[in-house]
């Protein structure tokens, strides 16, 4: 998941992190305007805009031929009219039986603390994922959100998450305001993709 926020370099690490096998990419840039997504988009190699999906601004989905969309919330309902492909952010069990349904896919928030967000505290214990996990809540169709890092990833795997979103653990090996060297994000990437196996 991209920064909230917008920077300079954002445009190449992210074509950097496709071509280090990134599998999908989701732009959320809460409350910004869709001229700067889209021009964001219209940095990014063509070939990658098929697994990227966007949390806003959702005509850009047809516009640029992208993934899909993303609601933020658990009980949030898709614009209306939309039939195409997208998932959304559940913060309770509860929510991913129900929203899994309809969903490509689901992100369960808060499995440990945000890396990037303080104020966001993990909101399950390992006994009640294995649980769910045993109970088929999580599967293939649920991903991992909050505070995953290269030394959680392959729990997370172990699990049954079908994926997990990265965010903190990438962007905060960045300074946007004095780095050019963003190699130290290409590598903890790799890390993480070598760590699930």
């Amino acid at each position: 998941m991209t920064r909230p926020t917008f920077f300079v370099e954002e445009d190449k690490i992210l074509a950097a992190l496709f071509e280090e096998g990134l599998d999908d990419l989701h732009i959320f840039k809460p409350g910004s305007s869709p001229v700067y997504v889209e021009r964001l988009l219209s940095l990014l190699p063509d070939n990658t805009h098929h697994r990227i999906t966007v949390h806003d601004h959702f005509y850009l989905k047809e516009e640029f031929g992208l993934a899909g969309i993303h609601l933020d919330n658990g009980i949030t309902t898709r614009p209306a009219g939309y039939h195409g492909n997208f998932s959304c952010s559940c913060s309770s069990l509860g929510q991913i039986r129900e929203n899994k349904k309809k969903s490509r896919y689901v992100f369960l928030r808060n499995i440990f603390d945000s890396l990037s967000i303080p104020e966001e505290k993990a909101t399950f214990s390992l006994a009640e994922l294995q649980s769910a996990s045993r109970l088929g809540l999580i599967d293939k169709h649920v991903y991992a959100l909050g505070g995953i890092r290269v030394d959680n990833v392959r729990m997370m795997h172990d699990l049954g998450f079908g994926g997990v979103v990265i965010c903190g653990d990438l962007w905060n090996r960045f300074d946007i305001h004095s780095e050019t060297d963003f190699s130290p994000i290409i590598k903890q990437f790799v890390r993480i993709k070598s760590a699930i196996g």
